[in-house]
């Protein structure tokens, strides 16, 4: 923070030290009308940065976001491959496998994805996907195709774990700090500056000004309403787990 104040503090300086400079050399003229060089130059410069700011904090965002999105469906994926094999293991360690699966897709539907949120998963949807590795490295098959079904269960729980993992790394993503104070601020200023640089504008000259503030209120609105992956008006929902419950009633049961 005090590196920050320290930059601006010397860019500020920059400017005064420039014009007391060129005042006292005699360079150049005064500069008094509010469409004059400084205030164009200002301006200009103040909308690139206003959409240099404004593209990071809905980029940032919108990118993990779609990532997460995309996570969500490589979970329910694994959680579905993972019951399509247990439904070749032997009753009735399959069939015991097959409903962990479904009552793990089923918590992660109903009661963790709540807490999301908030930024956390629950430990106890940690415990419920150990519980099932445990089991599926317990069971004791003989034949051979009931060995590759077991080997396919470790390894696409597995998968789910990982996925997991990174639905938890999701959870807490939020975007570059101080990126939304600074799209707040920074609008505006682009609103205000017309009248900081002097210009009195009345009539249909206040329409544009009008419609300009109106879209980057609601440009700030937007990247807020992104700003969480889970916790927003435009979050990822649990579509991809509530598909993976109904592929699970298409699932032949174990045994």
């Amino acid at each position: 923070m005090l590196v920050c104040v320290l930059a601006v503090a010397a860019a500020v300086g920059v400017v005064a030290i420039a014009a007391f400079l060129f005042r006292r050399l005699g360079n150049g003229t005064d500069d008094l009308v509010p469409d004059g060089p400084s205030a164009g130059h200002a301006g200009s410069m103040l909308s690139s940065l206003f959409l240099l700011v404004f593209a990071i904090a809905i980029v940032v965002p919108w990118t993990t976001a779609d990532a997460a999105r995309q996570n969500t469906y490589a979970e329910s994926q694994a959680a579905v491959e993972t019951y399509w094999s247990a439904a070749r293991l032997p009753a009735p360690g399959g069939a015991q496998l097959q409903q962990q699966v479904r009552d793990y897709v089923g918590f992660v539907l109903n009661k963790e994805w709540p807490l999301m949120a908030s930024g956390r998963l629950s430990v106890e949807g940690a415990s419920r996907l150990e519980a099932l590795r445990t089991q599926a490295a317990g069971l004791i098959v003989k034949d051979d195709d009931a060995k590759a079904a077991k080997s396919d269960v470790l390894d696409e729980v597995r998968d789910l774990s990982a996925a997991r993992r990174q639905r938890a790394a999701d959870a807490r993503a939020t975007p570059p700090a101080g990126v939304l104070p600074l799209t707040i601020l920074t609008g505006l200023i682009v609103i205000v500056f017309p009248f900081m640089a002097g210009a009195r504008p009345r009539g249909k000259t206040l329409a544009p000004l009008v419609v300009m503030a109106a879209l980057l209120g609601f440009g700030v609105f937007l990247t807020w309403q992104i700003s969480h992956v889970f916790a927003s008006g435009l979050s990822v929902g649990p579509d991809a787990f509530s598909a993976a419950l109904s592929e699970f009633d298409r699932i032949p049961w174990s045994g």
